[in-house]
């Protein structure tokens, strides 16, 4: 059983450490074939059927490299304002594990397609942070092991593990920053909101899915202390794959008051790699850190360099779309939002969401309503970003169609949400499955009202001597015996003009 470290309270480690970030984060490419061969890149499928000699790594398998990865690598790096190298190439990363049939990865090393970039970072009061991007380079993905039999999924204590190489040779961008220093208690916040940014700008360049919970964009979060006094950085320990921005903040915060702690007591920090334990938000250890040296990088012999000409650069530079910190500031001036408002909306991750919700037909303050307040709180129950939710924005939109043509009570359309979320199918498909369709037939309306008036006649007699408020409990019965069904402003209208007459 595993000691429970010791950690160093938050405020203590700001008072005593300067923490420094490095965040490398794993692209998948959404091209329609793997890296360097015509296998399918596809998530899932029956394990290791999207597999060719090629991405097996077999004898006598010779790659040829995807040229709608390159434009993908290059139009990333224009968007986080990198040079793009004239002349790059890729290299072998010698090591050995299971699920990396060739043992080694095809990657770049000292010639990165893409380097020396920036992106601008809005934390939730509103301040910018610069984050510097030191490269962006392309590489192919390993395949999946699974362990099965222990206690943590993890081959510690497994009885055996199984691999599945479907995976293995899909386009990799891997985005690495350089050191983030200076960011003081807000190092975690800072971490999060970078890669919530990177991940707004790779959906808007429409070049990955981004699906966290899929694993094609992860995150490895580099972390170190300094002493305050100190002008060298500190060893740093790399947390491996977290998968959504949630626990990356959450790796970062426990990774410095574990350090803390450490050094506090006259220990040293071991450079590793370390797992992220979502069910408790702690780390362990993985892996001694390798070094460059250790990986014994020499160039690609199978592929020749890569020369990307000037003018396909800036082609590509033009079809680069709105970049997503412009978008919001459009949208805020179109929609006359408050910062207040639009920092509410940048804190849930539900500008570009609501923004598609009014494409998809919904007026903006609908739109922010339901995924501000309804979903914002179905994503925090199911421990979830908001655009992981299994609910699209044009099924919002047309959930907000059908409360605004009175087909849905609001309370009925939350039922209807619950549907979508649940996979029943598309919004109608859950009405008519559910029966969640609204009274509308006055008849059937009227004989609720007079058996709710019956049930209760000195509430109709005071309806009658001018007290109308009363009303709404005649509404509550009549929404109660129509399961919610009722459309309640016209059911009060009803109600006024039976007791009237």
């Amino acid at each position: 059983m595993t000691a429970v470290a010791e950690l160093m309270d938050y405020a203590d480690v700001i008072e005593r450490f300067n923490p420094v970030l490095g965040l490398e984060v794993h692209v998948e490419l959404n091209t329609n074939t793997k890296m360097f061969c015509g296998c399918p890149n596809e998530f899932g499928g029956e394990p290791n059927t999207k597999v060719c000699p090629t991405c097996l790594g077999l004898p006598g398998a010779l790659p040829t490299l995807n040229g709608k990865a390159v434009e993908g690598a290059i139009r990333i790096g224009l968007a986080l304002n990198c040079e793009i190298a004239e002349w790059c190439r890729f290299a072998r990363k010698n090591y050995f594990y299971p699920d990396m049939p060739k043992n080694f990865q095809t990657s770049q090393y000292d010639e990165p397609i893409a380097f020396d970039g920036y992106l601008d970072v809005t934390l939730d009061d509103g301040e910018v942070v610069r984050v510097e991007i030191e490269r962006a380079h392309m590489e192919e993905d390993t395949g999946k092991s699974l362990h099965v039999g222990g206690a943590t999924g993890r081959i510690h204590g497994a009885e055996h593990s199984l691999l599945d190489y479907n995976r293995a040779g899909v386009p990799l961008i891997e985005i690495v920053t350089k050191p983030i220093e200076g960011t003081g208690e807000r190092a975690p916040e800072v971490a999060r909101a970078y890669v919530s940014a990177l991940r707004d700008l790779l959906r808007a360049l429409d070049v990955s899915d981004v699906r966290m919970d899929q694993g094609s964009l992860r995150c490895d979060a580099n972390v170190s202390l300094m002493a305050k006094d100190a002008t060298e950085f500190g060893t740093r320990t790399e947390t491996k794959n977290v998968n959504s921005l949630r626990s990356v903040e959450r790796a970062v915060r426990y990774e410095m008051t574990r350090q803390a702690a450490i050094l506090a007591e006259g220990g040293s920090i071991k450079q590793e790699t370390r797992h992220f334990q979502e069910a408790d938000g702690t780390t362990s250890s993985g892996r001694t850190k390798e070094t460059a040296e250790d990986y014994r990088y020499f160039p690609e012999p199978d592929l020749v360099p890569i020369a990307p000409a000037r003018e396909w650069v800036e082609e590509l530079r033009g079809t680069l779309p709105e970049m997503p910190s412009e978008r919001r500031k459009r949208i805020q001036q179109e929609w006359s939002l408050s910062d207040e408002a639009l920092r509410d909306l940048l804190n849930v991750g539900a500008v570009d969401l609501v923004a598609a919700t009014v494409e998809a037909g919904a007026s903006p303050d609908e739109a922010r309503g339901w995924w501000v307040n309804t979903l914002a709180q179905e994503a925090n129950t199911r421990e979830v970003e908001l655009a992981d939710l299994a609910i699209t924005p044009k099924q919002v939109a047309e959930v907000i169609g059908l409360v605004s043509s009175g087909e849905l009570t609001n309370k009925l359309a939350k039922e209807v949400v619950q549907g979508v979320l649940a996979g029943e199918g598309e919004p109608r498909e859950v009405v008519e499955k559910r029966g969640l369709k609204v009274v509308s037939d006055d008849s059937a309306l009227l004989a609720a009202i007079d058996d709710a008036l019956a049930a209760q006649p000195d509430v109709a007699d005071k309806i009658r001597g001018g007290k109308v408020a009363a009303a709404g409990a005649i509404v509550g019965a009549v929404m109660k015996a129509t399961k919610g069904q009722a459309d309640a402003k016209r059911v009060r209208e009803l109600i006024i003009e039976r007791v009237g007459s």
